[in-house]
């Protein structure tokens, strides 16, 4: 309704449903999220009396198609069939309706052609009731009734009597409820439905989920209390001292009455206050020349305020607010942060549990910012809608800027199959959509305009453009010039340009977006979401850290945080598991962090790149570079460490580095005399925090950096071992082993090594790699299917033996179903202690494209259940994602080696392998490099089994795969649904390669 608040409504309509003008009923402004306390020894404990939470068990009747009980919501309907459910919680995760994943397409695509504001004929509806007493506290104040959160649309009853009616899911719906209560037995009534007009703004990419999924509470409001709070908290005088301007809205309904402000630092010492009459419902005044520290997420200073409300001297409430000082301006198009340019290395982040969907805990959010933290990760983009008031607080508490997003999308009304057609684009031009577009807008400032982590508005996403959007960023701006605003949709219709302050971009790739920059830029550049971390992703993310060079390059959100898979009896199921339909399957699983919030191996290479300690060593020196804003490089201490074939041999004191903020210098280091060392030298520094912070204990590793003197091993035979050779097989053996080799077949077809059989399979050449999300949305499926099977496929062409001073060579040739450029060939020299040097020449094809890998597929016992190998770690790599893995002495168990991706894929690659060790109780086996690094997994699944599977817990284990490459292509993860990996990281197909190992017994650990 265009005059929300001017009228009360006393009857519900159900045609507001599918009305766009009609978005919220009775409801009461928005305003501060501050917190009310009776008195100080309430604020001190945090526990408000001001407060009743209505969260727990509620009774629920779920109607699928949306005939619900007629007038459940009176006070003597029979409800005693009602099922019980949780508040907060979504319904579908609580077995009442399905839940559904899509992206772009809106859930009832295909089933109903529906245009907006029109609303499905299928349309859910959960009738919800809570009995309650009201607490003592209460008897004798105005009180409200507080929805933090419910999708998606809520009509409100209590006992018996309409209360209203909101739409917004994500930010809250408040409702004055005084004369409704009573001191005991009130019964409160809600219909929720699934569907309304509201739906077509809110077509995020997630799993479209209903229910109250936020906290719901009464709020008691004594005579004198703090209806809202505005605080300006600036930096003056060149930064150095602060400005505080109040701007408080006050229920003034009693004389003799007056305030007492206080402002206090983080430990309770007071910094300023203000006492005075309160003579009307505002009050206005600024406080001058505080000896303050500056708010950032290096070092997140917060003050309190405290509002105290005396009515003839008696406290009737005192208020708190926390509140961080900073100055954040836009000058000559580049964004600073108290007098430095800022660059925001972030991360997108759905609100998600994988057991609660939206419904997220305290301990969730302080998990994902600590981890956000320890990762480098130092600004978060609230995709797509607000969240709850809590992750503010929390954010300004550890540290994190933020970008908070109005709750609008309207994806699938402009973007179709391969193209776009905004042609009834929601809301585009289209006045009837204003209202509600602007209240979300309103609502989000309203609440969260005092935390000092959130940095800029956005509008929303991927909305497309249109005169709305124009009059929404007007209001932004004038709302608030503190901040800056942005909305990427733009980009689709240059003509609405000025709906947003900075150039914000998704998905570009980092060569386009350099042409922006270099392009005497008049707005500063972020990448709002960017290097897609669908699956095995985040290839060459180095691409886009390195714009950072450019003044007007300021960053960017990684697409995103957290997988979206929810969990079902153990496993983590994606869209179309719970059959529904339309889907978008495992597009859900996109994040940096798995569903259940166990690390990928993706965030190692995103804290190397994100940090700002850039390190660098050479020639026995630390070339380091502090890219803190305002952080010296002392609060850290510094360790360096020298390896001598992966052992550790020397490791420094604490070493302190003297660096201010955007400095950067060479340090001679302390290492040992390494003439006389014959091994491989690593030289390895790490930087570690100095002191305890919120985030990570003294000690924690924030940036690593190595130098290595390389000295690969080479196979140097010890002597010949007995040839046997008969009419079907070559064998050749010595103490404690055998080797055959089939002459109708070119493989080895038996290793074994006291009396154990290693090889359970004929090796295989291979060419493939299971496809990755990213493979499969650039297509190489199709670009390089004749390489899946080629190897399987390979036929023997000839086979001889050469008998040589110290050792035996076994010589194989082979063709392939892809025609070659000379011949493929295996060659096996063996010596007297059963080492076997295994050299594959692949000639190169004659077919263009591209190739997916190189090298031989090993099948070998199950029981060797146990790894431990010299090379790239602790986590797997690749090509165009190795920063963040160190070379190292790595171990652990070969079943953890498999990545669960949401969907199986391409998994477990270690780089730059010098050896690698199975084994179980009786021994094992080693693979070693031989004058070139290796590519090596070792899995308990075959490259066809994961590329047939559609989820882990599908794959069987048979035996430990061993796959060892010379080469693999990157992973790419530019996006992934259609860009293709990076060409420096592609291997030709055309072009020749040899991989070269030895296989020798390995008796002990």
């Amino acid at each position: 309704m265009n005059e929300k608040h001017a009228k009360r409504i006393d009857q519900a309509d159900q045609a507001w449903l599918a009305d766009p003008e009609v978005y919220e009923v009775n409801t009461l402004p928005p305003h501060s999220d501050h917190e009310s306390f009776q008195n100080l020894e309430e604020l001190n404990s945090g526990k408000s009396s001001l407060v009743q939470s209505l969260d727990g068990d509620w009774l629920l009747n779920y109607a699928e198609n949306g005939q619900g009980p007629v007038n459940f919501y009176e006070e003597d309907f029979d409800d005693s069939s009602f099922q019980s459910v949780k508040v907060p919680g979504n319904l579908e995760l609580q077995g009442f309706g399905q839940p559904q994943y899509v992206n772009i397409q809106y859930p009832w695509d295909g089933s109903e052609e529906i245009f907006p504001p029109q609303v499905p004929s299928k349309n859910p509806v959960a009738s919800y009731v809570r009995y309650f007493d009201l607490e003592e506290a209460f008897w004798d104040k105005e009180v409200s009734l507080k929805f933090e959160g419910a999708a998606t649309a809520i009509y409100v009853w209590l006992n018996g009597h309409f209360v209203g009616y909101g739409e917004d899911s994500f930010t809250p719906s408040e409702f004055m409820v005084t004369k409704f209560l009573k001191k005991e037995g009130n019964r409160l009534a809600v219909a929720l439905y699934k569907y309304s007009s509201a739906s077509w703004l809110e077509d995020q990419d997630f799993w479209r989920l209903s229910g109250i999924f936020r906290s719901v509470s009464l709020e008691a409001k004594p005579l004198l209390h703090l209806q809202d709070l505005k605080l300006t908290a600036d930096l003056v005088n060149d930064y150095q001292t602060g400005s505080l301007k109040v701007e408080a809205d006050i229920a003034y309904r009693l004389p003799n009455a007056s305030f007492q402000l206080e402002l206090r630092d983080g430990d309770n010492d007071l910094v300023a206050e203000k006492v005075g009459p309160i003579r009307s419902g505002k009050l206005e005044f600024t406080l001058e020349d505080l000896p303050v520290k500056g708010w950032s997420a290096e070092e997140a200073n917060l003050y309190q305020v405290r509002l105290f409300l005396y009515q003839a001297g008696s406290l009737l409430e005192v208020d708190r607010q926390d509140v961080g000082f900073r100055n954040f301006e836009l000058k000559d198009g580049i964004m600073y942060l108290n007098g430095k340019r800022i660059v925001f290395k972030g991360v997108n982040r759905h609100e998600f549990d994988c057991k609660l969907g939206r419904a997220i805990t305290k301990e969730d959010m302080i998990w994902d910012i600590k981890t956000m933290k320890q990762n480098n990760i130092n600004a978060v983009r609230c995709s797509h809608y607000p969240n709850q008031s809590l992750f503010y607080r929390l954010c300004d508490k550890y540290g994190l800027y933020v970008i908070d997003e109005a709750n609008l999308e309207s994806h699938g009304t402009w973007e179709k199959v391969g193209h776009e057609d905004p042609s009834y684009n929601v809301p585009g031009n289209d006045q009837r959509w204003l209202g509600a577009s602007l209240s979300r807008v309103k609502n989000m400032m309203a609440r969260d305009k005092n935390h000092a982590s959130i940095l800029i508005w956005s509008l929303g996403n991927e909305s497309y453009a249109g005169t709305v959007f124009t009059q929404m960023a007007d209001y932004v701006r004038q709302a608030d010039p503190n901040r800056i605003q942005h909305y990427e949709g733009v980009t689709h219709n240059r003509k609405f340009d000025g709906a947003t302050q900075i150039e914000s971009r998704m998905y570009a790739p980092a060569k386009e977006i350099e042409k922006y920059l270099i392009d005497k830029p008049e707005k500063p550049f972020i990448s709002v979401e960017y290097a897609h971390a669908m699956g095995n992703s985040v290839g060459d993310l180095a691409a886009y850290t390195a714009l950072e060079k450019y003044p007007h390059y300021q960053g960017g959100f990684i697409w995103d945080w957290i997988d979206q898979a929810l969990e079902n009896k153990g496993h983590l199921l994606y869209g179309g598991d719970f059959d529904d339909r339309p889907s978008d399957y495992e597009f859900c699983g996109d994040g940096l962090v798995f569903a259940n919030r166990e690390l990928s191996p993706k965030l190692a290479n995103v804290k190397s790149l994100y940090s700002n300690l850039k390190m660098r060593v050479k020639d026995g020196q630390l070339f380091l570079q502090n890219d803190n804003l305002f952080t010296n490089s002392s609060v850290y201490y510094f360790i360096s460490s020298l390896l001598v074939d992966g052992k550790l041999t020397y490791q420094s004191r604490p070493l302190a580095f003297n660096l201010e903020p955007g400095e950067s210098g060479n340090f001679a280091l302390p290492w040992p005399e390494t003439e006389d060392e014959r091994g491989e030298l690593v030289f390895q520094v790490t930087a570690h925090l100095k002191e305890d912070h919120l985030w990570a204990n003294e000690g924690f590793t924030v940036a690593e950096a190595e130098e290595v003197v390389e000295k690969l091993p080479e196979f140097v035979p010890q002597a010949r071992p007995e040839l046997v050779d008969c009419d079907f097989n070559l064998g050749l053996k010595g103490k404690d082993f055998q080797i055959l080799f089939s002459k109708a077949k070119g493989w080895p077809v038996s290793i074994k090594y006291a009396g154990n059989e290693y090889l359970k399979r004929l090796p295989e050449f291979t060419f493939w790699r299971p496809l990755t999300d990213n493979d499969r949305g650039a297509g190489y499926g199709f670009d390089m299917a004749r390489w899946e099977n080629a190897g399987k496929y390979a036929r023997l062409q000839e086979m001889s033996y050469e008998i040589k001073e110290n050792s035996i060579l076994v010589i194989t040739t082979f063709s392939l179903p892809v025609a070659l450029k000379g011949d493929l060939t295996v060659t096996y020299e063996v010596d007297s202690q059963g080492k076997i040097a295994v050299t594959a020449d692949f000639p190169g094809s004659k077919e263009t494209g591209l190739l997916p890998a190189f090298g031989l597929t090993f099948a070998l016992p199950k029981e060797l259940t146990s790894y431990r190998y010299y090379g790239l770690g602790p986590n797997e790599s690749y090509s165009d994602r190795l920063e963040g893995s160190y070379l190292g002495i790595y171990q652990g168990e070969v079943a953890d080696n498999f990545t669960h991706y949401l969907r199986p894929q391409e998994a477990g690659n270690r780089s730059r392998v010098r050896w690698y060790q199975l084994f179980g109780q009786e021994g094992g086996l080693e693979l070693s490099a031989n004058g070139a690094d290796l590519n090596l997994s070792a899995l308990p699944y075959s490259a066809a089994q994961v590329e047939a599977a559609d989820h882990a817990f599908e794959l069987t284990n048979n035996y430990t795969w061993v796959r060892a490459l010379s080469a693999q292509m990157g992973v790419g993860g530019d996006d992934s649904w259609g860009q293709k990996v990076h060409p420096e990281f592609c291997l030709d197909a055309q072009e020749a390669r040899e991989l070269s190992l030895v296989i020798q017994p390995l008796f002990t650990k």
